[in-house]
């Protein structure tokens, strides 16, 4: 959505509410916390998913590097609900022909 009027024109900016976004965040908060549940249904030997046994994935190495990357992800994932929730990169362009200023 543009505004105009003879002198002055408004170009709003969308900023990172955007589907896109959203749809990152949530495949990203998915992907990890199923990274993280496998970890640990490998670190205590139980089945916490049943798609394949736990006996299948050994704690060390396997289970380690699983749980890091669950953390990991989940750090990025709460990064980008913060991102939209703020709404970072919205505002407007506004282009003024009379005085000269483009702010």
């Amino acid at each position: 959505m543009n505004w105009r009027s003879e002198h002055i024109w408004i170009e709003f900016i969308t900023g990172s509410r955007k589907t896109s976004n959203f749809g990152w965040a949530f495949i990203l908060f998915l992907g990890s916390l199923g990274f993280l549940v496998v970890g640990a249904s490998s670190y205590l030997g139980r089945n916490l998913i049943s798609v394949f046994p736990s006996q299948q994935i050994v704690f060390f190495p396997q289970g380690i590097v699983m749980s890091f990357y669950g953390i990991a992800g989940l750090f990025i994932s709460s990064y980008l609900w913060c991102t939209i929730s703020w709404n970072v990169g919205s505002g407007y362009d506004r282009f003024d022909r009379k005085e000269g200023i483009v702010c």
